[in-house]
C-alpha cells in the first residue's frame, strides 16, 4: 500500500523558529534502549517539534544520525527527513543490523555518502545541518510519529520499486519499505 504525502516544505530552520508548543525535548542517552510505545505527538506540528529542539551540541549517535539525514535528505520535506531517521533507528532496534546508530550509518554498502566507513565532514554552521540535527533529536525521543515509522529500507524514487519489501510510504523523492 502506498501512502503519498504532500509533505511540509523544508526550508532551513529560520532565525525566528515556529513558536514552541511545549518545552524543548531533551535527548536521552538511552533513547534507543527504551521500548517503542505508541504515544501521541507531543507537538502541534512536526515543524514545531523541530523548532523546539535544543541547539546544544549532540552526542555521537545523534551527530551520526544527523549526518545521515543531512546527506540523504536535506532537500526533502521535514516528514521525509524524519522518515530517513526512522529507518536508521528501526535498523538499530531490529536485531538484523548493528545496534549502534553510527554503525548502522557506516555499514558497508548501505548509504552512498559513506566511503570507507567514514561519514563526510559537515559544516555544522549550515542551516540544513542544524535542521537535520533537530530532526535527529525529534526522532530519537519519538517526539513526532513518522508516516514511515515501521520502515527499514528506502531508496530514491528514480530507482525501480522493490518487490522484496512492502512499501509503507512515498515522501518527497524517497520510497520507504518494511
Amino acid at each position: 500500500m502506498m501512502l503519498a504525502l504532500a509533505g511540509l516544505a523544508s526550508p532551513a530552520l529560520a532565525a525566528d523558529p515556529v513558536p514552541m508548543i511545549v518545552p524543548a525535548v531533551q535527548v536521552a542517552t538511552d533513547a534507543l534502549s527504551t521500548p517503542l510505545t505508541s504515544q501521541p505527538n507531543r507537538f502541534e506540528t512536526l515543524a514545531a517539534a523541530i523548532a523546539a529542539q535544543d541547539a546544544a551540541v549532540a552526542d555521537e549517535a545523534t551527530r551520526c544520525l544527523a549526518g545521515a539525514i543531512y546527506f540523504e535528505s536535506k532537500g526533502e520535506p521535514f516528514d521525509g527527513q524524519l522518515a530517513v531517521a526512522e529507518v536508521i533507528i528501526n535498523r538499530a532496534r531490529s536485531g538484523r543490523f548493528p545496534a549502534d546508530l553510527c554503525e548502522v550509518v557506516k555499514q558497508h554498502g548501505q548509504f552512498s555518502f559513506v566511503h570507507g566507513g567514514v561519514i563526510p565532514t559537515v559544516d555544522t554552521a549550515r542551516a540544513s545541518y542544524r535542521t537535520a540535527l533537530a530532526i535527529a533529536k525529534v526522532a530519537m525521543v519519538k517526539a513526532w510519529e513518522s508516516s514511515a515509522s515501521h520502515a527499514l529500507y528506502f531508496h530514491a524514487r528514480r530507482i525501480a520499486a522493490s518487490a522484496r519489501w512492502v512499501m509503507v510510504a512515498a515522501i518527497g523523492n524517497h520510497i520507504f519499505y518494511r
